[in-house]
This record gives structure tokens, sequence and C-alpha cells, in this order.
């Protein structure tokens, strides 16, 4: 028995990295899952089927339950049809685990509208079209009577949400949208029976090791080592936030090596008060730095 036994589950971006992963631990704990992953670079050119049908055939070859999907998460109809091949292939959707994402680094002053409109497009769309789709499933399951216990993960990052990191507005501004997106579909969609939190992870994977200063952190250890940036030491707290009998919603919490975080968002540091009208004088001398 795992804990995600007769969950159905979709998986984006999960043909390499820490959604391989995922998708993998998922099949493991008993879920059903639907592997979506275009199969492009890095940057998102390309297409290739192989990356989610490998990480399906090692499923099935294990005993479990996956099928592959190849669509772009920042297609509309695209996110739609995928929620619809969850249902139609396995009867349901329990989790949707948001994870696809790509990079195109550049500095604000030589950044291209291309280069922000992709990454926008693929994590912050992608995100929201896949959140938009599902909810609309489990609203109408709710109606029914047939009151859903879903759950969705998202993928923030700390470029975003703790350690802007330059060279990376257009990532950054995506995945702080992302954990502002997970804590209002937590207060929007908790009566239809559906938690959304969201993960901000560093692992080593094909992306992080793209960032700069990045490869250095993650050098992978020593044989006999624990490998605590492995990809699969993220997935434990998906899991854990899929199931079933988890009550945590609205989290967004930092994972990295042995480290868990629970992030709190912008909050007040100190404050500066007038019983009258602003100045601009005064604002100068007191505005907190």
């Amino acid at each position: 028995m795992g804990v995600l036994d007769r969950r159905v589950a979709i998986v984006t971006g999960a043909g390499r990295g820490i959604g391989r992963e995922h998708a993998l631990l998922f099949a493991r704990e008993g879920a059903a899952v639907v592997v979506n992953d275009a199969g492009g670079t890095n940057t998102g050119e390309g297409a290739d089927p192989g990356p989610a049908q490998q990480v399906v055939d090692e499923i099935i070859a294990a005993g479990g339950r996956a099928v592959a999907n190849t669509d772009s998460v920042a297609d509309w109809n695209a996110a739609k049809n995928l929620v619809a091949q969850a249902v139609d292939e396995f009867g349901r959707l329990d989790v949707l685990v948001n994870n696809a994402g790509i990079l195109r680094d550049a500095f604000i002053a030589g950044m291209e509208e291309s280069q922000w409109d992709a990454v926008l497009a693929v994590h912050l769309k992608g995100h929201f079209a896949m959140l938009r789709h599902a909810a609309e499933y489990w609203k109408t399951q709710s109606k029914s009577g047939d009151q859903p216990n879903a759950a969705v993960i998202n993928t923030a990052s700390g470029s975003g949400v703790t350690l802007p990191n330059a060279g990376q507005a257009n990532y950054g501004a995506a995945k702080a949208g992302i954990a502002a997106l997970t804590l209002i579909a937590a207060e929007e969609l908790e009566r239809y029976g559906v938690r959304v939190n969201a993960i901000a992870p560093i692992a080593r994977t094909r992306l992080t090791l793209a960032t700069p200063g990045m490869g250095a952190l993650m050098a992978e250890p020593d044989q006999g080592e624990v490998d605590l940036f492995a990809p699969a030491n993220i997935s434990p707290l998906v899991a854990y936030l899929a199931t079933e009998k988890c009550p945590v919603t609205g989290g967004v919490y930092a994972v990295q090596g042995g480290a868990i975080s629970r992030l709190a968002g912008w909050h007040d540091t100190e404050t500066i008060e007038t019983d009258g009208v602003w100045q601009i004088d005064d604002i100068a001398a007191r505005l907190p730095q």
C-alpha cells in the first residue's frame, strides 16, 4: 500500500529532472500518472516525445500505471485536453503538479520581448492554464455532490520569492507570480475540496546547472556520500502534499539540501506614520531604507 494509492495525478515537465522524480515516486506510491513533457531544450525550443515516453515505460515496467502527454502547458486548449486525458484514461483527477519550466536568461537592458514572453508563457500562464481547467473539473464534481479531496502543488523558485537573481527578471517575475497565484487559489478552491501549495526547490537539474554560480554549489558528492541536491530529494515533500490526509493549504515551501522551510511573503518591516498630509521632505527624512 502506497500513500498515493488510487490517486490520479498529472505531473507537467515530468520527462527530466525534478518532474521525472515526482512522476516515478508518485507511481511507486500507487498513483496513476499522466506524464507531461514537450521534450524541448532548456529554452523551450524543439520537441521530443522521447523523455515523457521513457518515464512512462519505466513506470509500466515497474508495475505502475502511466500515460504520456507531449503538449505545451502554455497552450490553453492543450491544458484543457491534458486534464481531460487524465479523466478519460484513469476515471478521475486528484492531483496536479505544475512543474514545467524553461529558462531564457538575459539582463533587463538586453532582454528581447520573445525571451520575456516565452518564460512567462510556460511558467505563469502554464501554471494558470492547468490550474484553471483542473479547477473547473473539481468545481463540477463538488457541485454534483461528489466533493473532491484534491491537491495542487505549484513550483515557484527562490529566484522569485527569497533570493532575486540578476539576469532572471523574466523567470523571477514568473515565479513570484506563481507564489501569489498559489495563495489566491488556496483561498478560492478550498470550498471545492482542493488544497493548493507551492514549493521553491533547489536541486541539480539541467536548468539550475545552466544558472551561473549554481553548478559549484550543487556539485555531485563523492561516492558513498548522501546526495542532498539530487532531484529525487525534492519529491517526498510533493508526494506528502498530494496525499489525501495532508491538511496543509496555502503554503509555499523552500526545499533544498536537507532543509524544508515555510516561506512568508511581503510583510511590514518598518513603518512611518503621519497625522497630516504627507510632505516630500518628511518622507525623505524618515523613509525606511
